[in-house]
Order: structure tokens, then sequence, then C-alpha cells
């Protein structure tokens, strides 16, 4: 494999989040976010960790830029901290978190190194937690604000994300619990869900007005999903799970609506929209960030309520996994990127996220994640294949950057390109790193 494969426009770039990598939690004014309060409420995250230090990445983005670009990565994927810019959500602006995003910009611009900012990755003020959260309305109101201020204030930036991931962060927030603020709720969920459909297409509005000539986009965690079996109740089920898991954010903003055809319990959704909401879902976006790790097989199950559907585990069907569990499945991100790409509505593709845990360990001074490299050899392979057959794919993002906090499994999975002793915060670029140092170099890998 080879870059001249991928065309001269394409785009390899690394990935972060505020939350995963900043750490400063309570510093320069910075207010508290549902993560900080989810962290360290007890039994919430593993070994009870928190992202309080993290990577320490507020303090030491200097020398991290530095390693980004010895590693020839000139596309930097980070999200901005509501919570440092507005403490209390909305109202007073705190200048010094102002500064830091000015600083990291700049900096960014002094290496060479192009930011690709995503303006929400899940860490929504606790003072609007504490008013409703993105099941109330107030909450999309004040995303607003925001995300005025930030693209109004920073307009230098090129490339906009409006929203990260948002099945996630409704779903695993609102509905299963699993991630902060930790509610189990259908109605919170149906709400949050409308709301944030609203968020992208509004933000993406707004941004694209403050910031003429930038792609603005939003990103959407998709997993490529297939039957247990061709008898028809799994095939409904693999139908119903893709239709809530990978369309029920993307088919709004292409102006397809909520797809309560395919999963009529969708139709809650209804309850809290209110007049010339239909129109506002659609946002006619530059590009869409897809963002894979796995694929899931589904088979029909009576206790998953709304969906009736549930992924069988890897280790069931005793097939190559991460350290998260996930099925090593390359052809899967291929499947996506075909599927998406038919879509008229969807002028570009990036991949904005992908990669895989692994159990690290330093040797002599090296990390050798033979693993890793043949995971990204194999995705990276199939998103050419993709492009080669028509796919509107213009460009891969590997997450992450560094090993950081990875949201409820605390510090234990590692996903970086780069090692980070959480004791020392000494980095060192794994064989991975080096691996797409090499790609990105024009070399044959």
């Amino acid at each position: 494999m080879n870059r001249t494969e991928f065309g001269p426009d394409f785009v390899f770039g690394t990935a972060t989040a505020a939350y995963q990598i900043e750490g400063a939690w309570q510093e320069d004014g910075k207010g508290e976010s549902i993560w900080d309060r989810f962290s360290h409420t007890r039994g919430k995250i593993e070994n009870n960790q928190t992202g309080d230090v993290a990577c320490d990445h507020y303090h030491r983005f200097e020398s991290d830029l530095v390693i980004l670009k010895s590693l020839g990565i000139q596309h930097y994927r980070f999200s901005i901290s509501w919570s440092r810019i507005f403490p209390e959500g909305r109202g007073r602006v705190e200048q010094r978190g102002v500064d830091f995003y000015k600083r990291l910009i700049a900096a960014c611009a002094a290496r060479g190194i192009t930011p690709w900012v995503t303006l929400f990755h899940w860490d929504l003020p606790q003072a609007l937690e504490d008013k409703g959260g993105w099941p109330a309305r107030d909450t999309l109101d004040a995303f607003l604000e925001y995300v005025d201020f930030c693209t109004r204030t920073f307009s230098e930036i090129k490339n906009w994300m409006i929203l990260n991931e948002p099945m996630v962060f409704t779903g695993g927030g609102y509905l299963i619990g699993v991630h902060a603020p930790g509610k189990r709720s259908p109605s919170k969920f149906f709400a949050a869900a409308h709301h944030a459909a609203l968020a992208q297409a509004e933000g993406g509005r707004i941004t694209r007005a403050n910031c003429p000539g930038a792609q603005v986009g939003s990103t959407y965690s998709m997993t490529h999903a297939e039957a247990w079996s061709f008898a028809p109740r799994h095939q409904a089920a693999r139908d119903r799970f893709d239709a809530v898991i990978n369309r029920l954010f993307l088919d709004p903003a292409c102006g397809r609506g909520y797809p309560w055809d395919t999963v009529p319990s969708l139709k809650k959704i209804q309850k809290h929209m209110k007049s010339g909401d239909d129109a506002k879902l659609k946002c006619d976006f530059d590009f869409i960030g897809i963002q894979n790790y796995t694929r899931d097989v589904v088979r029909r199950s009576i206790l998953m309520p709304y969906v009736w559907a549930r992924p069988v585990s890897a280790k069931k069907r005793r097939v190559p996994e991460t350290e998260m569990g996930w099925e090593v499945y390359p052809q899967g991100i291929y499947e996506l990127l075909r599927k998406f790409g038919s879509y008229p509505e969807i002028k570009k593709i990036y991949v904005t996220e992908n990669g895989a845990a692994f159990p690290d360990q330093v040797q002599d001074g090296r990390v050798h994640d033979e693993k890793r490299i043949a995971f990204l050899r194999a995705y990276i392979g199939e998103v050419i294949r993709a492009k080669r057959d028509g796919s509107p794919v213009h460009g891969y993002f590997v997450w992450s950057f560094l090993d950081n906090f990875e949201w409820a499994f605390g510090y234990r999975p590692r996903f970086g390109l780069v090692h980070v002793d959480y004791e020392t915060q000494v980095r060192i670029p794994k064989d991975s790193a080096l691996f797409y140092r090499d790609l990105i170099a024009g070399k044959d890998v």
C-alpha cells in the first residue's frame, strides 16, 4: 500500500477529544462538565478513574504537537471543551479558556498542522445538565449560542464538526446510562435525540454563516450490521438495528426524516417536536464523518425494547477481536463507505475515527504493537478500495493520537499511536505511529 493510491488531496490525520486528554479539569476558571461529575461518582468508571489529569494535554500541547509534526501528521482533530469557554453553559465567557484554544490553534499553524475542530464531544456543562440536559429544549438554545461564539471567535478554522456521535451520547447518556450523565429514561432519550438532531443542523447553518469557505460537517458512529441468519426475524432485526445505530441522526440531516418507517417506536420523538422542526432537521453539510471500529451480527431479541434486536458478541462467534471485545472486520468499513457514499445528499466522507485497543507493553523503550499495525493496514486498505469503487471518501483519521481516558473504561484500553505513561506523562511513539508516518511519507507499507 502506498499513499499515491489515495490521490494527492487525500487527508491523513489523527484525532482526540478534550475530556479524554486535556486534564486541568478545574484550572483557569473551567466549569464542571457531566463527565467530571460522572467520573467522580463512585462505581461509574473502571477503577474509579477520572479525567482530572488524563494526558495533561492542557499543559503539554506544545510538546505533543512536536511529536505530531515529527510523525508527518498534518491534520489534527480535537474538540473544544464547552465548559472551558462557558463555565455555566451560557452567559459568562471565561477568557482564559478562549485563550487556551487560541494558543493551541496558533501552535498548530506554526507547525503546518491543520486543525479539524469538533464543537461537542460529549462534555456537556454540568450546569446545563442540572437544568435538564439534552432532553431540555433550552440546552439546544444554549448550544447554538456556544456554536455562534466559537465559530466567530475561531473563524480561522477551516474544518468544523458540529457533534461527535450523537447516537452514543444520547443513547449511552439518557437511555442505557453507561455514559454521562447516567440516566435511564426512554422519554429523556427521545427528547435528547430530537434536540441533538436539531443541534447538528442548526449548528451547521450558524457555522457556515460565521465561517464562509470552511468545510462544515458532523460525525456519526457506525457499525456494519449483518443478520445472524437468513431468517426473516433476524433480517428485520438487522434493519431496525441499522436504522437506530447508523441512520437515526444522519437521515434527518440529509432531509430524509427520522427512520420510523423501519422502527415505528421512533415516532415517540414526535412528542418533542415543535411546529417547523421538520424543516430545521436538514442541513446541507459539506461532509459527514464516519467513525467505525467493528461490525455487529444481529439477531432478534425480545429483551431489547423498541429495537427488538441484539448483537451477538465476537467472543460467542469466535472471531478475532480487540481488547474492547469488538470484532476485527475490515470489510465493514468498506460496506459503510459504499452504502452511505451512495446517498446523493452526501458530498464528501471522511473517516473521522478508526482504530483499535490492544494490551500494549513497553519493552526497552519501544512499543511493538504488531496487532494495531495489522488492523490499520487492513482497514486503510478497505478505505482505498471503497474510494476506488466510487465512494466519495476524502480522508482518514486514526483514533487516537495519544492513549487516553476511554470513558467508562478508564485508562485500561489503549487506542493511541503514542503510548502515555500516566504516572510520568512520558510519551513513546509506538511502532504503529512509525507505520503511519511511513504511509504518510509515501513509503510502501
